[in-house]
């Protein structure tokens, strides 16, 4: 699935930003229910980060890539449009 956009290039190293994932046909936002995650975390590639909520239903959002969450961009029931970034991860 498309959590992730794209690679930034840093002098620390390399970081994913993670997006609100394409949750449907018709479905433009999604409100944020719960992190599993904090900044310092360590995760996998895989890793459940945080859930969303849709009026159609409950998504989990994976991590990309395996490395250090450096930042957190939403709060929990913040609305999100699709494609918005709402973490930041530099790789290990």
């Amino acid at each position: 699935m498309p959590w992730l956009t794209g690679h930034i290039q840093t002098g620390a190293g390399m970081k994913s930003d993670v997006v609100v994932p394409d949750m449907g046909e018709g479905v433009t936002e999604g409100t944020v229910v719960e992190w599993q995650c904090a900044v310092g975390d360590s995760v996998s590639k895989g890793d459940i980060l945080l859930e969303m909520m849709t009026d159609k239903a409950v998504f989990e959002v994976e991590s990309p890539a395996t490395g250090t969450v450096i930042e957190l961009l939403a709060k929990t029931d913040d609305e999100l449009r699709i494609g918005s970034v709402i973490a930041r991860i530099e790789h290990d």
